[in-house]
């Protein structure tokens, strides 16, 4: 009898589904659901004004996004309920949201729902920047070890800055709310009616350290702010769990409602980029992976434990049991190629796009693949969502150069991808010069998926070929992975995530050799960009964060 597995996979704009041959891992039916309030940027649902860089969601597209896309890849699948023996989840990080003592989140409540901090603070809120700042000072100022695994820097896409706006923004939700929950183990509360805490998410996100089963001590969330001297037993309540593990069984009202069989085991939550790992087959150090979306996150394995300047954290078990994982990344890929097709492209294009039948991306890159590299005499710097990796500063901005009157779209959109290759490359070079071996570089997501000019780009600035996994749904494969170990041997899966891979994980690629000549000229050009990230980013000139002062003072008159 066949045995089948659920992987969901919640990203930033929607909620994806595969359902999956528990045998092999072929996926047998997809489904997606767009969030109805996709990124709440500009103002809440009620229309009140969100300062600048806020980033929210509503936690009811997440359940939204739960009840169509489970009743959907069963239906197209076929596939009895009873045959389905697990069910994995994964979710973008850290993004949190507090909620009550029944689970629900604060601004689903009617008397805080035109409260900002009552929604869910998306992984690219990067209001909290200050707070974060404050962290990394306060952290070294104290000698804080635990500051050098994360890179040295304390993010604001991460869980404790976001926290910490709340309560000192808005105390009334802070002292409201009896739990900071990810987004991921609210997906796992919704599912099974449990509470959970997934290593990984505990792990990269509020800095939780295995080896002593502890967060930083109380006397430096003291030093921060003395209300936050016990902020970890206060929101931080659900014990932490390690990935590969079983949250707990579907609820039987859950279970109604989605057309599954009550008790199925549900996987710990895991973070979206990291699942993807296990999708694609990586089993070693050594081994690259980048996951291309709205920001791309780049993964290694390694034996040790290495403090490397600028990651987002090394956290043993965090990516795969039994392997410390390191995690780096580009906080704006596919939303800034999103966001200059939306603004800057003229109409022309878009009618020429569409009597052709193609996407206005798809459109651009038949015009930029004529392009050799650096005849636009275009460079760019890829910070239009700040820096995640390697300098970690999202007051950071993005940096067009050497536009002229003659400047076409087309070269605007290629050096836009040239400048993320650029990045990547700047974290492999700073891994490498920090121990951390990256001798072969995978790629998956939809980007991998959609443009070959981008990965032959990327194979070119990195002089290494670029695998991409032949999957169009690598992390929600990878979810369906993680439920076969939470699945267990005893529903005729597997026992533990290393044998679910072997057996579920995509084995075809698309390689991307590199171009010698193509790569000669990248050299140069990269060299550039290299000048240009340490000369506007290390502090040799503030300009963007000059202008950012100005920009927010200048809102504030109105």
């Amino acid at each position: 009898m066949s045995r089948y597995t659920i992987g969901l996979d919640y990203g930033t704009l929607s909620g994806r589904a595969v359902l999956a041959d528990a045998a092999d891992g072929r996926v047998l039916a997809t489904a997606v659901y767009e969030y109805p309030h996709a990124v709440m940027d500009r103002t809440l649902p009620s229309g009140a004004t969100l300062p600048a860089d806020w980033a929210l969601q509503h936690p009811a597209d997440y359940e939204q996004a739960l009840l169509h896309i489970i009743p959907q890849v069963l239906a197209e699948s076929g596939v009895r309920a009873e045959d389905v023996i697990g069910v994995g989840v994964d979710f973008t990080a850290s993004t949190a949201m507090p909620v009550n003592a029944e689970g629900t989140p604060l601004c689903l409540l009617p008397q805080y729902e035109n409260r900002p901090h009552a929604y869910v603070k998306l992984w690219k809120h990067h209001a909290a920047q200050r707070y974060a700042n404050e962290m990394t000072r306060i952290a070294r100022q104290r000698g804080e070890g635990w500051l050098d695994v994360y890179g040295g820097k304390v993010s604001s896409e991460w869980s404790l800055p976001k926290l910490w706006q709340v309560l000192d923004e808005d105390p009334e939700i802070y002292h409201a709310m009896d739990e900071w929950m990810e987004a991921g183990d609210y997906l796992v509360y919704l599912l099974t009616g449990r509470r959970s805490h997934s290593g990984s998410i505990a792990g990269y996100k509020a800095f939780y350290n295995k080896g002593n089963n502890a967060y930083p001590p109380q006397d430096y969330f003291a030093a921060l702010d003395e209300r936050l001297r016990t902020v970890m037993q206060d929101k931080f309540k659900t014990p932490v769990s390690p990935l590969g593990a079983c949250a707990g069984g579907v609820s039987e009202t859950m279970a109604r409602r989605l057309g599954l069989i009550a008790d199925t085991p549900v996987a710990v939550a895991h973070i979206d980029a990291h699942v993807g790992a296990a999708a694609v087959g990586i089993t070693r150090p050594g081994q690259m992976l980048a996951i291309l979306g709205t920001s791309t996150c780049h993964l290694c394995l390694g034996e040790k434990e290495r403090a490397v300047p600028g990651i987002c954290g090394a956290v043993a078990d965090g990516i795969l049991p039994g392997s410390y994982g390191y995690e780096a990344g580009q906080s704006c890929v596919g939303d800034g190629f999103a966001w200059f097709t939306h603004q800057m492209v003229p109409e022309k294009y878009y009618n020429e796009a569409k009597s052709r039948g193609m996407h206005i991306q798809q459109y651009l890159t038949s015009l930029a693949q004529n392009l050799r590299p650096g005849e636009s005499g275009l460079m760019m710097l890829d910070w239009w969502n700040g820096n995640r990796s390697i300098l970690t500063d999202y007051d950071l901005q993005g940096l067009m150069l050497g536009m002229t009157l003659q400047t076409r779209p087309e070269e605007i959109y290629r050096a836009m991808i040239e400048a993320t290759a650029f990045g990547t490359r700047m974290i492999v070079d700073n891994f490498r010069a920090h121990g951390v071996a990256v001798e072969d570089f995978f790629a998956t997501g939809g980007i991998s998926r959609k443009n070959a000019m981008a990965m032959q780009i990327y194979a070119d600035v990195l002089h290494m070929p670029v695998r991409v996994a032949d999957t169009d749904q690598g992390p929600a494969l990878g979810s369906a992975i993680f439920a076969a170990a939470a699945a267990g041997s005893a529903r005729g899966a597997y026992d533990t995530v290393a044998q679910a891979a072997a057996h579920m994980a995509s084995a075809r690629y698309t390689v991307y050799q590199p171009d010698a000549s193509s790569a000669e000229i990248y050299d140069q050009l990269y060299a550039e960009y290299a000048r240009l990230h340490d000369y506007f980013g290390r502090g040799e000139n503030d300009v963007m964060k000059r202008l950012k002062r100005i920009r927010e003072g200048a809102l504030k008159q109105h």
